[in-house]
């Protein structure tokens, strides 16, 4: 047996089918004509552009306009003048041949992506190496790895997949994937998930432990591997699988159903968005609006803002789609180790402690003025709530409220309509904001917990740094303590609290977070059906115990475990 990351949920059997990238050899030369070089590198790239929007268009048709976006994203990538100019610059004046100048420039961008500590940039690297070589492979005339003809009941093995390469995997011909390099977060992870394709990834010694057609057994919700294993094995992940597929056909009952506990506890379950499009997502797993539209996506992937009325269209759009379902839109949460090189931003020390969110936002007002008229704007056609990430002191909060009431004041006199109740929220992620959240609850229209780096300032810990990544969890007791005094700071002043971070979809957390009394969880769309079935088996009354009990535990081990015992037990 091997282990790794699970990555898209599921059972996997099949045979395994090595995916092998034909090894691309660069020769560095020194060309004579300049001018001609250049040309062939921008025939390339024209190719380059031309295959991948080709193979955006196919996904988007196949598998969805969030997916697709991530090789919209590549295309936007290699247009940007900087990266272009980069590559021509070596050319012109020193001479590179195309293939070394490519591999130059996509290597060092690549390499100052990988060095942040911010997953959506590290994909960034993934995504550039992934440009480079197949725009090498296009001056070489090496053919791209064809993935969509494999036999039925493939299990694809590889080092790690590319978006390119996975783009062209048609699902019902691939039972499983296994990657050796790769994390949750990766786009080749993401791809499987929307596929709804069992798999494991960072699977250490994978290559070297797997062959052709080696029986391959995998569990994508445990994050296991097994090689050639025996009959036995096989036969019990044949029943898992068939128990899986049977769990997940009966989640759909649950469409349409109330989000309420057996002794008639209510809650919202909504879902996390990064674009529009994804609002989609959220309505067919039957979610109750939307509790975090991420809107820093809108600022990445081009080469200049976006105008007051592209981010008014966007966030237009979906509150139209959301038919009057709340949608909670975090302004931009961008700094630090979230490089948009249009913004002019400095590298730091130490970028989650620096000029970010709401710091950066309230400093460069230029940018936050247009940001919150669009959402001003927008908010005429639904029902939009504006969310403040990253406070830590009540002067924040009331400088962006400041500016809000400012523009307001705009709007009037220019005779545009709006919602003149909207409402103005924060994100509770900071141990400031924990510690003084009576404060804010007599000031915020609503609370929304960012477990995701409220677990990270609060334990004092990197989560990207593999060193001390142990110490980071949710079950803290430092950490659990945190919540609960959210949550109660808010439910005292009578305002709704949410949580948008990992925490909310967390089988073994939410009996907790029912028992503290949270209002509204938010989470991926995938995991909204499973929640509801889960919060529906629960009494709060009787979770009161659990809590007590929970919050009495010394270690964050000791809680996860106990709630893992007792999340099996009422499954039981």
């Amino acid at each position: 047996m091997m282990r790794g990351t699970n990555a898209s949920a599921g059972i996997g059997l099949g045979k395994a089918v090595i995916l092998k990238e034909a090894e691309i050899v660069i020769k560095r030369v020194t060309v004579d004509d300049r001018e001609a070089e250049q040309k062939r590198f921008q025939d390339a790239l024209a190719v380059f552009i031309e295959n991948t929007e080709r193979l955006a268009e196919d996904m988007a048709t196949r598998i969805g306009e969030k997916e697709a976006e991530i090789l919209i994203g590549q295309s936007f990538m290699m247009q940007d003048p900087e990266l272009t100019g980069a590559i021509e610059s070596a050319i012109a004046n020193e001479g590179t041949n195309t293939e070394a100048a490519v591999e130059d420039v996509c290597n060092m961008y690549a390499d100052i992506f990988a060095s942040m500590d911010d997953e959506l940039m590290q994909q960034r690297a993934t995504d550039l190496r992934d440009i480079k070589t197949r725009i090498q492979k296009i001056l070489l005339g090496v053919e791209e790895v064809n993935i969509s003809d494999v036999p039925e009941g493939t299990v694809i093995i590889a080092r790690d997949l590319t978006p390119s390469v996975t783009a062209g995997i048609r699902p019902e011909r691939v039972s499983g994937i296994v990657t050796e390099l790769g994390g949750r977060t990766s786009h080749s992870a993401i791809l499987a998930r929307a596929l709804e394709i069992p798999a494991v990834v960072a699977v250490e010694g994978l290559t070297a432990a797997v062959k052709d057609g080696d029986q391959i057994v995998l569990d994508g919700s445990e994050g296991i591997v097994y090689v050639n294993p025996e009959d036995c094995v096989v036969a019990e992940y044949e029943a898992k699988r068939e128990t899986y597929l049977k769990e997940k056909k009966e989640l759909e009952k649950y469409i349409g159903q109330p989000s309420v506990t057996k002794d008639g506890v209510k809650v919202e379950l909504v879902g996390n968005i990064g674009k529009p499009e994804d609002v989609e997502k959220v309505l067919q797993y039957d979610g109750e609006g939307v509790g975090l539209f991420r809107t820093e996506f809108l600022f990445m992937d081009r080469t200049a803002m976006p105008t007051e009325d592209e981010q008014f269209e966007a966030y237009q759009k979906a509150a139209i789609m959301l038919k009057g379902k709340p949608v909670i839109i975090r302004t931009l949460d961008i700094g630090g180790d979230k490089e948009i090189p249009y913004m002019g931003l400095t590298k730091e020390d130490n970028p989650f402690l620096g000029y970010r969110a709401i710091r950066f936002c309230l400093d460069r007002t230029d940018i936050y003025r247009i940001q919150l008229r669009a959402l001003l704007r927008a908010s005429a056609f639904g029902n939009i709530r504006i969310m403040i990430p990253l406070v830590t002191s009540i002067e924040e909060y009331r400088g962006a409220k400041a500016l809000i009431e400012e523009l307001k004041g705009e709007l009037d006199r220019e005779g545009i309509a709006y919602n003149k109740d909207i409402q103005v929220g924060i994100m509770v992620e900071t141990p400031a904001a924990s510690l003084i959240a009576d404060l804010f609850a007599k000031e915020a229209d609503f609370f929304s917990i960012g477990t995701n780096d409220l677990t990270q300032y609060t334990m004092a810990v990197d989560r990207g740094n593999g060193k001390v990544s142990y110490l980071y969890s949710t079950f803290h007791p430092a950490v659990l303590r945190s919540i609960r005094h959210i949550i109660s700071c808010g439910r005292e002043a009578g305002i709704m609290v949410g949580m948008c971070g990992e925490a909310a979809s967390d089988p073994n957390m939410i009996p907790l977070l029912l028992a503290f009394g949270l209002n509204e969880f938010s989470m991926s769309a995938s995991a909204i059906l499973s929640s509801r079935k889960l919060i529906t088996n629960y009494s709060v009354k009787e979770l009161q115990a659990v809590a007590e009990k929970a919050l009495s535990l010394s270690t964050a081990q000791e809680v996860e475990d106990y709630m893992k015992a007792f999340t099996a037990s009422v499954k039981g």
